[in-house]
């Protein structure tokens, strides 16, 4: 049995997902994430594109390596000046269970952006978990059912 998801059936829409704008500060970040308990955001430019991904590493390594960093910093360096050591690479709305999955692999969640690149919302590895925990469900009832029937 194959089912064919779209991508829109497992996603969570921009206005209920947590994200940054890029020329946000660092402080900012750091309590919008320490309140929503997140270690991740995507961040959104001002054409509300999707530009990256922010991890707490990133902001702890722009930390250690800003010389004479202080805690009035943070409210003075924006986001564009923290590298972003990975890469979370979006999927299209039109994309397959198989993307979501083989980007799931490295991410905690997937950003979804339109065919213009902007952000859409996100898909969290929790759904497309519990997507294939659900096809292994079936395919173990369809195979009871067929030796049943032998």
């Amino acid at each position: 049995m194959v089912i064919r998801a779209h991508v829109s059936f497992f996603m969570i829409p921009k206005q209920d997902v947590v994200y940054l704008p890029y020329n946000a500060t660092m402080r900012q970040a750091l309590e919008k994430m320490e309140y929503h308990r997140y270690t991740a955001v995507p961040l959104i430019d001002e054409n509300g594109k999707y530009v990256g991904t922010l991890t707490e590493g990133d902001l702890l390594w722009k930390i250690k390596n800003t010389f004479d960093f202080t805690f009035e910093s943070l409210n003075r360096i924006p986001l564009t000046e923290v590298p972003l050591r990975w890469q979370n690479h979006p999927v299209r709305i039109d994309a397959t269970i198989e993307d979501l999955i083989e980007r799931a692999i490295e991410q905690n969640f997937v950003p979804v952006v339109d065919d213009d690149g902007v952000f859409i919302g996100i898909v969290r590895r929790r759904e497309i978990i519990e997507y294939c925990a659900k096809l292994l469900s079936l395919r173990k009832q369809e195979e009871e059912t067929e030796k049943r029937e032998e």
